[in-house]
Order: C-alpha cells, then sequence, then structure tokens
C-alpha cells in the first residue's frame, strides 16, 4: 500500500503523523532573522510577535520588531519600538545603531549622530558598520548645519519651450 507525508493507511483512509509535543518549538527569533535575510520583513514581523508570544517582550523581541518595522518603511513604529528596547536595556547596541538608522531615514541627522556616537562607544568601535554609520550621520548633520544640499536634495531645473524662442524655466522645489 502506498503512504503520503509519512501518515499510515489504515481501513479508513490517511491518518495524519502524529505530533511530538515533547519536541522543542523552532525559536521564533531565529526563524524571523532567517526571514528578514531572505528579504520576507512582513513575515518576520509575525514570527517576531511569535517569539513575544513565547518568551515575552524583550529586548532582542522589540529590536528585531523594530527592525522589520524599519525594513516595511514603518518608521514612526520602528521609532517608538527601537526607544522602548532602550529603555529596557541601554546598552543594547543593536536597538541603540537601528534607532539611528530609523533617525537617519526621517532626516533627523543631529539626534542620529547622538545616537551613533553612544552605540560606537558601548561598542568600543569594534563594528565597521556603526562606524561607517556614525560617519555617514556626522557628513550628513554637517551639511544641514552650513547648508550644503546634496546633489538629491538640489532643485530641479527644466528649461521649457513654450511657442516659438519662449522659454520658461520650471523648478521642482
Amino acid at each position: 500500500m502506498l503512504s503520503a507525508c509519512g501518515g499510515e493507511l489504515s481501513s479508513g483512509g490517511m491518518t495524519p503523523p502524529a505530533v511530538n509535543g515533547r519536541a522543542a518549538s523552532v525559536d521564533g527569533l531565529e526563524v524571523g532573522h532567517r526571514l528578514m535575510e531572505a528579504g520576507e520583513y512582513e513575515l518576520a514581523l509575525k514570527a517576531y510577535y511569535r517569539a513575544a508570544g513565547q518568551d515575552g517582550m524583550t529586548v532582542d523581541v522589540l529590536s528585531a520588531v523594530g527592525s522589520a518595522d524599519l525594513k516595511l518603511g514603518r518608521l514612526g513604529q520602528a521609532e517608538q519600538v527601537l526607544r522602548r528596547a532602550i529603555e529596557e536595556e541601554p546598552t543594547f547596541v543593536p536597538a541603540i545603531n537601528n534607532l539611528g538608522v530609523v533617525l537617519m531615514e526621517q532626516g533627523k541627522f543631529g539626534e542620529a549622530k547622538a545616537v551613533f556616537q553612544q552605540a560606537f562607544e558601548l561598542d568600543s568601535g569594534n563594528s565597521d558598520s556603526i562606524r561607517e554609520n556614525l560617519k555617514l550621520a556626522i557628513a550628513r548633520s554637517e551639511k544641514t548645519v552650513y547648508g550644503e544640499p546634496d546633489a538629491e536634495d538640489a532643485p530641479k531645473f527644466n528649461l521649457v519651450r513654450r511657442g516659438e524662442g519662449d522659454f520658461v524655466l520650471l523648478s521642482q522645489l
């Protein structure tokens, strides 16, 4: 007789395989991290919430949820969750770094610079990514202070011809 998916054939048909209730469940954080690596941010967020249901809203879970919100473009939510993670554990470098990234995305370069400096100090300068984030925040905050517009922030002008010999200068401010 044939068997599908490991089930056994009985007189009444297929019976599903038994579930081992004593087996350890898969860690929701680990599943979420793998989903993040695969670019499945919404599914990762759900996995992180499952982890929160099992382990509570630990600093690891809060930081992971904030990271998923960041990847989904939910900057306000990401900022709130990451700030909560930092309240729980003021020296948790991943949450501090990710808060800096959120602040950069929101254009809050001065605050991002201060946050990255804190992460850099707590990490003792060991992380290249935090060092690069800090450099970028310093550069952006100085441009904001001194008024040097980025090429992408500079007004874009187009010269449009109207009729014969008439030109209009249009800008996208």
